[in-house]
């Protein structure tokens, strides 16, 4: 039986990111594509009812990290996210999926934005596999609550580490 894993074909496991992953916004200081990467996972366990997906920077400094994305609804038979899926309009996510805002207050994929010079950030991207169908969330639901229903159903998830930095 192989084990649940996720990974990109855009960037290395542990390693750095493309400036295609960059938020593009001027008032933080970066001009990016801001395009979510392709996903792929396998093997997740058999009673999976859906999945849900989260990229978190543990290294922001916030005190309590940042959200770049939540994507929940994600039928269980899916086993992947097409580079720019996490565009606003949602147009390129499976059927049935749903994102809601991130940290930047904003819909979709928030690309990397750490502080310029500040060690290399860590970005997990994280597969979460639910024994729920779907959540109880709205696009109008705050990704805190979608990410408590996320952990309150998940029956296992599996990370990728990307990294980023603004020399």
């Amino acid at each position: 039986m192989a084990d649940f894993r996720l990974w990109s074909d855009d960037f290395p496991s542990n390693g750095f990111m493309p400036k295609a992953q960059e938020f593009d916004d001027r008032s933080f200081g970066v001009e990016g594509d801001n395009l979510s990467p392709a996903l792929q996972w396998d093997a997740p366990p058999a009673d999976t009812q859906s999945l849900a997906l989260t990229v978190y920077d543990p290294d922001a400094p916030t005190g309590s990290g940042f959200w770049h994305w939540v994507v929940v609804n994600i039928a269980p038979d899916v086993r992947a996210l097409a580079r720019n899926a996490g565009k606003a309009d949602g147009s390129l996510l499976p059927p049935g999926a749903l994102q809601v805002r991130n940290d930047y207050g904003t819909v979709g994929f928030g690309g990397a934005a750490p502080p310029r010079g500040d060690k290399p950030h860590r970005y997990i991207f994280r597969i979460h596999a639910l024994k729920v169908p779907q959540l109880p969330v709205t696009p109008e639901t705050t990704n805190a609550v979608a990410r408590f229903m996320t952990h309150l159903n998940e029956i296992d998830s599996t990370t990728y580490v990307g990294l980023y930095e603004l020399k």
